[in-house]
């Protein structure tokens, strides 16, 4: 980490370690619902499946400030969920970085979804169904066979989920607000710097970062995705 911030300042560095941290966090925590989710849609006929898929889109047509209102009203002190979280459970997610890794991981959601439903489509049943015939039961042909096959949806679309949680910004600054050290991620440290005159500079470098992170992730998601479909062909 010094080697990678020693030519960043320290409001730039502090920004970038928040991205990293709410964009893993809220990528870890998606997965799973993220994979039972994209099985429903892809394997189930189940009632509402039409308002399951959806729900699930809606964060990528809604203005991204409607979807931080909602986690506002949702999750905020005196939100619907937010009172009993903080009452149950004893922390809350208004105004701090556990808020704004929920916003991101709900603005990634479709995308992580979505890579991992076609996945699932593309698994051929018949496999599955081999196996069931040989006695293996559900569970055991889901972890043997059908996860290893959607492996490369899966590390695809974690990453795809990560990349756009590096760049969230609507959601998280009207669920958050923007505090530094706590809840200013990359995109809200650029919309800071801007509103100051003369911070040109200062703007362009916050850019530039974004710039690098974003096609990280992407390529990095084109390259798991690629390596696991090798190993999976038993390729070198």
């Amino acid at each position: 980490m010094t080697d990678l911030t020693a030519w960043l300042t320290p409001g730039e560095a502090e920004a970038l370690w928040l991205s990293l941290k709410t964009g893993i966090v809220g990528t870890a925590f998606s997965l799973p619902p993220g994979i039972a989710v994209a099985w429903l849609l892809a394997r189930r006929n189940i009632p509402g499946k039409l308002a399951l898929d959806g729900l699930v889109h809606l964060p990528l047509v809604l203005p991204p400030v409607v979807t931080g209102y909602v986690l506002l009203v949702l999750f905020g002190h005196n939100g619907l969920l937010g009172r009993w979280i903080e009452a149950h459970l004893g922390f809350t997610f208004a105004f701090n970085w556990k808020g704004a890794a929920l916003a991101s991981a709900v603005m990634g959601f479709p995308l992580l979804v979505r890579a991992i439903r076609l996945s699932f489509e593309a698994v051929d049943p018949k496999l599955e169904a081999a196996a069931r015939t040989l006695g293996a039961k559900p569970a055991d042909v889901f972890v043997s066979i059908t996860l290893p096959l959607i492996a490369p949806g899966i590390v695809a679309g974690t990453l795809l989920g990560f990349a756009r949680a590096l760049g969230e910004f609507g959601a998280t600054i009207t669920f958050v607000a923007n505090i530094p050290g706590e809840t200013q991620t990359l995109p809200i440290a650029l919309y800071s710097a801007l509103q100051v005159p003369g911070a040109e500079i200062h703007a362009l470098r916050f850019v530039l970062l974004s710039l690098l992170l974003a096609v990280a992730a992407l390529a990095a998601s084109e390259y798991f995705a690629r390596a696991v479909q090798r190993r999976l062909r038993g390729a070198p």
